[in-house]
């Protein structure tokens, strides 16, 4: 068979959240140049601030402000820094209890290399020129050998609050389908589609997996499949989802689960050629393919008679 193939994938996505009373204070004073930490019941100073007491649970607000200026407690070099992160020549991760905290922050130190970082040297904040109300108000951290700052005693108390942040998710890995998957992703840049059979129970299983999920046993005799199927399920798709390669799909729309002609598992495609509303349980499909394409782009009504319910009702 074919080389077992590899792609590099990425997942990624912007998380909303809403901030409560302490972290809203906490970005508010990135923002206006002013770092706080909050003090907990029995008088530790923690920054970054978080809402209840690690030791009693109770919820805390008395928040403080502390130095822009602290010492390194711990680092590690970044050689080769990502896509994202603080800086973008090579850096140190480094942890730094500021002055008048009694926890310590992880932010990035601007180096000129590993041989100038050292655990107990003196650091103080380098702020962004422009700053939103993140911890990237906070560029990094650089090195420093003048007096500690005394903070102001800030109350903590703002205009125009920050109440909310999107922070964006990404995963970057690497992704091997095994053997099964590159099989079937193969036979799709042929246009045919093969899925897997279970040497127990017979059922022919499409995308193949390399197992039965019923029976546990490895699957290797390969059966072509389709083209033609049936819809067993579908749902409507009124909002447009931002960062796909369909952007140019206008709603609604309908995705559907279609089980090929000779299979024991639906897969999901989309379904064009017909209104979204005429969609139904049963209608006859087949793919549509466009030039250069590794795979369906969708899949339209054959113009035959629907699929008797009892033909497809395990597949639902």
């Amino acid at each position: 068979m074919s080389e077992v193939l590899s792609a590099p994938l990425v997942v990624e996505f912007p998380f909303t959240r809403s901030l409560g009373p302490v972290q809203s204070a906490f970005l508010t004073g990135l923002r206006e140049r002013v770092v706080l930490g909050v003090r907990t019941t029995d008088g530790r100073i923690l920054v970054p601030p978080v809402e209840y007491d690690p030791v009693t649970a109770e919820e805390i607000r008395d928040l403080v402000q502390v130095a822009p200026t602290g010492t390194v407690t711990t680092w590690a070099w970044n050689h080769e820094p990502r896509r994202g992160q603080p800086l973008g020549t090579p850096f140190a991760w480094v942890l730094v209890r500021l002055d008048g905290a009694d926890t310590a922050l992880l932010h990035a130190l601007d180096a000129p290399g590993p041989d100038a970082v050292r655990t107990g040297m003196r650091v103080r904040v380098r702020w962004a020129a422009e700053r939103t109300g993140a911890i990237t108000d906070i560029a990094c951290f650089e090195p420093y050998d003048g007096a500690v700052e005394r903070p102001a005693g800030h109350s903590g108390a703002f205009d125009a609050p920050v109440t909310g942040i999107v922070a964006p998710a990404r995963l970057d890995y690497t992704y091997s389908p095994g053997r099964a998957q590159t099989a079937y992703i193969d036979a799709l840049s042929q246009r045919r589609t093969v899925g897997e059979r279970c040497p127990a129970c017979r059922k022919v299983y499409v995308p193949p997996r390399g197992a039965c999920p019923t029976c546990g046993l490895a699957t290797t005799e390969q059966v072509e499949v389709g083209p033609r199927g049936t819809v067993t399920t579908f749902c409507i798709v009124n909002i447009k989802a931002a960062h796909t390669a369909n952007l140019d799909i206008e709603v609604p729309y309908v995705y559907a689960h279609i089980a090929l002609d000779g299979a024991d598992l639906a897969l999901h495609a989309r379904i064009g050629g017909i209104p979204y509303d005429r969609v139904r349980m049963g209608l006859r499909v087949e793919p549509v393919w466009t030039e250069g394409a590794r795979y369906p782009d969708h899949y339209r009504p054959t113009g035959e008679p629907d699929a008797d319910y009892e033909t497809y009702k395990e597949l639902l």
